[in-house]
């Protein structure tokens, strides 16, 4: 958090004052990031993340209320997780797991099945474990993102999933009100699963955009984290995609 940015926040009553936001896939990257928002604002922040040391690394960075190491596909971890929680929390943010891609010709139907899964299938369950523990008016964010809008070889799988998150928060939105739901579509953020993703190729990639996009800079973590703890503070917005791609769509 720059320097301006603290300044500014002291300035005013922070928005996110006393209220308890859960990061699932808070260890790191735009979760992480988010956290660290969020606790300038004024919240309590709880993390979670698969890997456990990574993750008591993050809490202590950030001052995190609590913390949680286990795999959020995993059903059954998930609601001992969720009956772990005080009896009522403010919003949720969720990010990962990463996207699978594939050639048609070398699509594996399991992992494909498992990565529908972990993506439409946890935004129910989530939803599903919302009611009664988010308070009316907090918030579901979910991530997604806007590279699957694109037509090409090895995106059927990634254009499929792309297609049907906006449609699922909209109808999550409209179940689980007063709640709010929304989903976040980002097109290259420069995260450590990006790193992990491109290897060799990050460099390049990073040019590569800072060339092309109409903003002509690499869109960060702290980018998707401001937009996240916005969507928290509008109470007026629910059921909403919300693009976040620096213009990667126009060019």
């Amino acid at each position: 958090m720059s320097t301006d940015t603290t300044a500014a926040v002291a300035a005013r009553e922070p928005e996110l004052l006393g209220q308890i936001v859960v990061a699932i896939g808070g260890s790191a990257g735009i979760g992480l990031e988010t956290a660290r928002r969020a606790r300038a604002e004024g919240a309590e922040v709880i993390l979670t993340g698969r890997n456990a040391e990574r993750l008591e690394r993050a809490a202590a960075e950030v001052g995190a209320r609590g913390t949680a190491a286990f795999d959020a596909t995993d059903p059954a971890a998930l609601d001992r997780f969720f009956d772990g929680l005080p009896a009522q929390i403010d919003h949720v943010m969720v990010t990962g797991p990463g996207p699978y891609y594939a050639p048609l010709a070398e699509l594996d139907r399991d992992q494909a099945r498992q990565d529908f899964e972990d993506h439409q299938w946890l935004a129910m369950a989530l939803a599903q474990h919302a009611v009664g523990r988010v308070r009316p008016g907090g918030t579901l964010i979910f991530m997604g993102g806007t590279g699957g809008r694109s037509r090409g070889p090895g995106l059927s799988m990634i254009a499929a999933a792309t297609a049907a998150m906006p449609a699922l928060i909209a109808n999550l939105a409209v179940e689980v009100a007063p709640i709010r739901v929304n989903l976040i579509a980002a097109g290259f953020v420069d995260t450590p699963l990006s790193a992990t993703l491109l290897g060799d190729d990050l460099e390049a990639r990073r040019e590569q955009l800072r060339a092309t996009l109409p903003i002509r800079r690499v869109i960060g973590p702290d980018d998707i984290a401001k937009l996240a703890v916005h969507l928290m503070t509008n109470t007026a917005m629910t059921g909403g995609t919300y693009d976040i791609d620096g213009g990667q769509q126009l060019v």
